[in-house]
């Protein structure tokens, strides 16, 4: 049995605090024990016995089981665990994390109205202003695209086995707004969908121009979109954040990625939002940061429970 140093334990210190205790352990320890041989044993009353034991009882440390005796039942008492470790220095193990980055054009499902278009490193990708050109096979090769309203959706693998648990999701992407031409302000709600559920809204100021993208292709003319901002997603057990500033209170847990296969990101930016300014996305060779849109999965082992003592085992004890 493992305990850490900390609030949650003073229940169990309270009950090892106890001489008399102590002294029923070190006996149940030997073989498991009815109360009247304890109590012979302690010299004190089986009243007095009783209450110990409960106690004991209480902190998972002995267990007792009624058998039927020559005067009636009896109550035989015996020990859970063998051993007890305390670490007096808290551990800390860093998560471990596997990396997952998706080409912009990689999406799945989306729902797209103009203003809108794709461009790849050595042109635009069909027309601009023409959803249909979404479902061009040809869209596979786009590092930023641009919509009105509507959104696009990714599918990311699940990679998570059953002994690892998931610590925190995290997504990283270069976005902005959408506006005909450029526009520095034009603001825009642009909302994150994690596994269908909505964990929080982000306000883009604007759709940046002025000043070429450090990674913009040469190509691209001067009053198409040029570069946006880094923003980092996260949920974890606490809630969800973007840059670290809290944004709902969702969490981890209503994510349920135990049991998929696959993890989808949805960005949305809806016609009938306060700020309906659209949203560009900048992936590899784009912007100013040229990277595709990526998801961070931190995950731990799973601690494995410790078994219980042979000597808890059901019916053993003295007749």
């Amino acid at each position: 049995m493992r305990e850490q140093s900390d609030d949650r334990s003073l229940a169990l210190f309270a009950a090892l605090a106890c001489d008399t205790r102590l002294k029923i352990i070190r006996l149940l320890g030997e073989r498991p024990m009815n109360v009247g041989k304890l109590a012979a044993a302690l010299g004190i009353s089986a009243a007095a016995v009783t209450t110990h034991i409960h106690k004991l009882e209480a902190v998972g440390v002995v267990g007792s089981i009624a058998l039927p005796g020559k005067h009636g039942s009896q109550k035989v008492c015996s020990l859970l665990i063998e051993e007890l470790s305390i670490p007096l220095k808290p551990t800390s193990s860093r998560p471990q994390c596997y990396t997952v980055e998706m080409p912009v054009g990689h999406y799945v499902n989306w729902d797209i109205q103009p203003t809108c278009g794709l461009a790849g490193l050595n042109g635009f990708i069909g027309q601009m202003d023409d959803p249909r050109f979404f479902a061009d096979p040809s869209r596979m090769d786009a590092g930023m695209l641009w919509l009105g309203s509507g959104f696009v959706e990714y599918r990311f693998p699940n990679y998570l086995l059953p002994s690892q648990r998931p610590v925190a999701i995290e997504f990283a992407a270069e976005l902005s707004s959408e506006a005909p031409g450029i526009n520095n302000d034009w603001p825009s709600d642009i909302y994150f969908w994690v596994n269908g559920v909505m964990v929080g809204m982000w306000t883009s100021p604007g759709d940046f121009g002025g000043r070429r993208g450090a990674y913009t292709p040469e190509w691209i003319i001067e009053w198409v979109n040029q570069y946006g901002l880094l923003k980092v997603l996260r949920v974890d057990e606490h809630g969800t954040t973007i840059d670290g500033i809290p944004i709902s209170t969702v969490t981890l847990a209503d994510l349920d990625l135990g049991s998929r296969a696959d993890i989808t990101l949805r960005l949305e930016s809806p016609q009938n939002s306060t700020h309906a300014g659209g949203l560009t996305i900048f992936g590899r060779g784009f912007g100013n940061y040229g990277r595709d849109p990526e998801m961070r999965l931190l995950y731990e082992l799973r601690v494995a429970t410790v078994a219980p003592s042979p000597l808890a085992g059901e019916g053993r004890g003295e007749g």
